[in-house]
């Protein structure tokens, strides 16, 4: 199981843009999908994001397609999520997760099994 730690959160305004970081050790990426979700307060957590082992095929959830992009450098294992035009309903703890087995993709949290501790985003109005 991987250790994975993020990194970027901060509190910006709405329109504003963020990069979140995380840093993989005890494994490497290149054999492993990647995901983002992220938690708001009093809601469950939710998919935002994920890359395929080979940075290939990316998942999106609908509402920050074309504003969110997610990367990864599989030679620094490392996964970014590159968050544009951020909205107060972004505003969230966001996490990092590698996928359960190799060479997998999915969207679900059940794809996943081992999890960062998160970093916070707040977007003001």
């Amino acid at each position: 199981q991987m250790t994975l730690v993020e990194s970027g959160g901060s509190l910006v305004q709405a329109g504003d843009s963020l990069r979140l970081s995380c840093v993989a050790s005890g494994g490497t990426l290149s054999r492993y999908a990647m995901g983002w979700f992220r938690q708001a307060p009093g809601k469950e957590r939710e998919f935002v994001a994920s890359v395929a082992w080979n940075a290939g095929r990316k998942y999106y959830r609908e509402s920050v397609r074309g504003r969110f992009t997610i990367s990864k450098d599989n030679a620094n294992n490392t996964v970014y999520l590159q968050m544009n035009s951020l909205k107060s309903e972004d505003t969230a703890v966001y996490t990092c997760a590698a996928a359960r087995f190799p060479f997998g993709l999915g969207d679900r949290p059940s794809d996943f099994g081992s999890w960062g501790q998160g970093t916070q985003v707040t977007v003001a109005e």
